[in-house]
Formats: C-alpha cells, structure tokens, sequence
C-alpha cells in the first residue's frame, strides 16, 4: 500500500501499478487517519492511500 497525498496521486497509481502489474484500489483516508500518516514521496500529510 502506498501512502501519498493529492499532488503525488497518479505518480503512487504509476508506481502500483508497474510494480503489481494490475489497478489498484484508491481510498480517500480519514481525518484521524490522515494525521498519523504521511505521503511517502514528499513527507506532507496523506490524503489517500493506494493498493488492494
């Protein structure tokens, strides 16, 4: 699963998808999670998350 905020988005469903070889499911996280999370390109908050 890949953790990624709005700007990095297609660059986390490109990165899914190279490496898995299928579509990946995308979830918007919620406002608890998203404080605990951050986007693993750029260290800001997550606002999605990206894998099955």
């Amino acid at each position: 699963m890949i953790h990624c905020c709005e700007e990095h988005i297609e660059l986390a469903l490109d990165v899914y998808v190279d490496n898995h070889e299928t579509p990946p499911d995308m979830k918007r996280l919620l406002e608890d999670e998203k404080l605990l999370t951050t986007c693993e390109f750029c260290q800001n908050q997550a606002t999605y998350v990206v894998g099955n």
